[in-house]
């Protein structure tokens, strides 16, 4: 970890210091506090576009990978509507932060409690290292440098996570070992104006305000 960063360890549980930077608060991963909470108890399958493109509907709940958990955010999503989650983190500070919150999270007894109880952190760190057919989906959002009036905008926990993490050079090379663990498909969130991971192109898309779902698919669902 770089020397502007310390992990510590708080009656809130571990957190993330920027020693550098020291007004910001320290980054936690806590499922029950902020946006993460309010989504989760609050979103819908409509009103989420990523639960469309991973395939989720009332009756079908595909298991994933979330092969770039960071913060998990989305992944709390996806568990919230029923799917079992799998992720991977391959920055040892972003995994132990996600190890503490998920135990934290995971001793409640609400929603959300029950939500992370469906979430496992694995041990491997990069997608190459699972099996394949090990998930019906593998969604990846990979970070993507943030340049101009885009990084300006970026919450002050993120502007965190990004200068510990910077952006993810060798995104190309996550899709074909994506496409060879998915049975049913990969989803890549990427920015409206980023190119297509590896150069290739989805055979679908889907669009929210900020982002755009790439949609790789190796076969169709069951029905």
């Amino acid at each position: 970890m770089s020397s502007e960063f310390e992990l510590r360890q708080t009656d809130d549980g571990l957190a993330l210091v920027w020693l550098t930077e020291p007004k910001l608060q320290p980054l936690r991963i806590d499922f029950h506090q902020g946006k993460s909470a309010y989504r989760a108890l609050h979103t819908s399958l409509k009103s989420e576009a990523i639960a469309k493109a991973l395939g989720v509907t009332g009756k079908r709940k595909p298991s994933v990978i979330d092969a770039t958990a960071g913060l998990a955010r989305d992944a709390m999503v996806l568990a919230g509507f029923g799917c079992q989650v799998q992720l991977i983190e391959r920055h040892p500070s972003v995994r132990a932060l996600l190890a503490d919150g998920l135990l934290r999270a995971q001793q409640q007894t609400d929603s959300i409690a029950e939500a992370a109880r469906r979430m496992t952190l694995l041990a491997a760190t990069h997608i190459n290292q699972v099996e394949g057919g090990t998930a019906d989906v593998v969604y990846l959002d990979p970070m993507y440098p943030k340049t101009g009036k885009r990084k300006a905008q970026v919450k002050k926990d993120m502007q965190m996570f990004q200068q510990l993490v910077g952006s993810d050079e060798d995104a190309d090379e996550l899709l074909q070992p994506a496409l060879d663990v998915a049975r049913y498909r990969v989803v890549v969130k990427r920015p409206a104006s980023a190119p297509f991971l590896a150069g290739i192109e989805p055979n679908q898309q889907l669009s929210s305000k900020k982002h755009r779902f790439d949609i790789y698919i190796n076969q169709g669902f069951e029905s």
